[in-house]
């Protein structure tokens, strides 16, 4: 499984014009999808659907989003994720509680981290996490 964050969704969901390398991204989620490798967690789905004001637009996405593998966050996920913002935080990194529990998720399942968020890079300098690379 490869566990996709939201800056990937968004891509293929929330913006209207794709070019240039994003074609390349989509491409690769497709293949991901194809495989039917991927896997959504509730916090990025509800970054997915934060800020759409036109319920018309909001209902559609979140009906093509439960077509996806959803992962229920369990609570080791949370004190995992929040121990390692502890371990960036003291290395000077910064981080959303959503990045440090994709980390999380994904180290606890063996799981790459399909992003563009070049944060993870800065994680990885310091959690036991792999990034999906085509």
């Amino acid at each position: 499984m490869i566990l996709v964050d939201t800056t990937i969704w968004s891509k293929a969901y929330r913006r209207r014009k794709i070019q240039g390398k994003d074609l390349g991204i989509l491409k690769d989620l497709y293949n991901v999808l194809d495989m039917e490798e991927e896997l959504l967690i509730g916090p990025v789905r509800q970054e997915l659907l934060s800020g759409i004001r036109d319920k018309h637009a909001f209902t559609n996405l979140a009906a093509k989003l439960d077509g996806f593998n959803n992962y229920e966050v369990q609570l080791d996920d949370h004190d995992l994720a929040a121990e390692y913002f502890c371990i960036c935080q003291q290395n000077g990194i910064q981080g959303s509680q959503t990045d440090f529990l994709i980390c999380a998720i994904a180290y606890r399942y063996n799981m790459e981290i399909f992003t563009e968020d070049r944060d993870f890079y800065h994680y990885k300098n310091y959690l036991p996490i792999e990034l999906y690379r085509t």
